[in-house]
């Protein structure tokens, strides 16, 4: 109990629990909306939303620059600015509802989002180590469900008195708030190993990068495809789709501290062949079977391995050099979406051809990952008493 009480009372963690809910209330609140206010207030099709899922992974692509934006301004204080941005993001996203124009506030809102993510996972990597990682990991993963579900009832209860317009605007403001505020916070630790300011590519990490380029293949099927399927085939109403996030992010909520604990029982390689072999059988489950109820099961099956991959983060840092840690962040979160900027349009025509393709695709990428797992070793370490 020493323990959890030693990094629950770290400036950091504290510091970090206030961003990443404020991030997740934002983007949590924008994936909410989003093929709701892209499909029945615009009317795009299958192809327009792809390509703007595409787009929203461009910043993802591009966090590499994040190692030379911390030579000007501190990781925590650009953490802050980026949180700032996607609220940003939110605030204007139902302005302009064209295909430009949610093209290009989906933009702001992701660079905000994806640049905070890198932060939020350099910034726990340096301050925690051993048997802290996954438990701090899965400890803010459930501030994440938190925050989801917290904005997933919001949207449920104002859906039927507000416009989406007007809801993307209330979010936004929130996160904005939020995040002006942390800039004025130092949670700091001047004692840590100072971070590498250059991009680093090491040949002992080539199995975090394959892992992390096959997770961001992954996800983006979860968040595009996932949801489009419910809301164009089965069309089902911003009031279910909320209600489904909410019951997700309960699930994580619980769940993720769980499988933090057991990450370091069973070690990473155990989590991740669990984790991938349920994929396998979730993704066949969205092909093979053509029933708005099962799909409804799928989706919550889905969301139930998404605690897992901080198993990826955990196996990484037990290998890693202190000094390493900031800019392979950055490189690993340009390498989770090199197949994140294609995929959505990719999968977009392939869904004009048939539906069920995308979803046979990513049953395949859940094999390849897999076998990739089985190559994870790492030290299991005992939770102290």
């Amino acid at each position: 109990m020493n323990q959890f009480k030693s990094y629950k009372e770290n400036p950091m963690y504290l510091y970090l629990v206030m961003l990443v809910m404020a991030s997740a209330f934002g983007f949590q609140g924008w994936q909410t909306l989003f093929n709701n206010f892209a499909v029945d207030t615009i009317g795009l099709n299958s192809i327009q939303v792809g390509a703007i899922q595409s787009v929203k992974e461009i910043p993802g692509f591009l966090t590499f620059f994040a190692v030379f934006i911390l030579l000007i301004i501190a990781e925590h204080r650009f953490a802050a600015l980026a949180v700032l941005l996607l609220g940003l993001g939110d605030m204007m996203a139902g302005l302009f509802p064209s295909f430009g124009g949610l093209l290009v506030t989906t933009l702001i809102l992701s660079t905000g989002y994806h640049y905070f993510e890198t932060c939020n996972q350099s910034l726990t990597l340096q301050y925690f180590a051993g048997e802290r990682v996954p438990i701090v990991l899965a400890r803010l993963k459930s501030y994440t469900a938190l925050s989801n579900v917290t904005v997933g009832i919001f949207i449920w209860v104002i859906s039927d008195y507000l416009s989406i317009q007007t809801i993307f605007f209330i979010i936004g403001s929130v996160v904005i708030l939020i995040g002006l505020y942390s800039y004025t916070r130092k949670p700091v630790d001047k004692a840590l190993p100072v971070q590498h300011k250059k991009l680093i590519l090491r040949k002992k990490y080539w199995l975090f990068y394959v892992l992390n380029l096959l997770s961001g293949a992954r996800r983006q099927i979860f968040m595009v495809f996932s949801v489009f399927l419910l809301v164009q085939k089965y069309h089902f109403s911003v009031a279910y789709i909320s209600t489904l996030f909410v019951v997700n992010n309960i699930i994580t909520y619980f769940l993720s501290p769980v499988v933090g604990r057991a990450i370091n029982r069973y070690g990473e390689r155990t989590m991740l062949t669990v984790e991938y072999t349920g994929l396998f059988l979730v993704f066949m489950g969205y092909a093979l079977v053509e029933n708005q109820y099962f799909a409804t099961g799928m989706y919550l099956a889905d969301n139930l391995f998404f605690s897992f991959v901080i198993a990826i983060n955990s196996f990484f840092r037990k290998q890693a050099d202190p000094k390493d840690i900031a800019p392979s962040m950055s490189v690993g979160f340009t390498i989770n979406h090199l197949t994140a900027v294609i995929l959505p349009v990719v999968g977009g025509f392939l869904w004009t051809i048939n539906w069920r393709i995308p979803f046979f695709a990513s049953a395949v990428l859940a094999l390849i990952s897999l076998l990739f797992a089985q190559m994870v070793k790492t030290p299991r370490v005992q939770q102290h008493k």
